[in-house]
């Protein structure tokens, strides 16, 4: 009768060899990448001097493109 475990201690002791299993460290999730717009109702060949301008000021700022921001260069009529 001693040798048998109590259904208590043996979810105590499951649980607590799962939680020693688990991996230390754990995984921090990247944030998300902000995307900018650039719209414009010329098309991308047309707006390509505007373009450049606009990455070289993003740039200055400290904004590097697919590093720490994301650009997306649309046409809207």
């Amino acid at each position: 009768m001693a040798s048998q475990i109590s259904r208590r201690k043996f979810l105590a002791t499951l649980v607590g060899g799962a939680t020693a299993a688990r991996p230390l460290t754990a995984r921090a999730q990247q944030p998300a990448m902000p995307v900018i717009e650039f719209l414009s109702p010329l098309s991308e060949t047309q707006a390509t001097l505007q373009l450049v301008a606009f990455r070289r000021g993003l740039n200055d700022e400290g904004f590097r493109e697919r590093q720490n921001v994301a650009i997306r260069a649309e046409r809207k009529v």
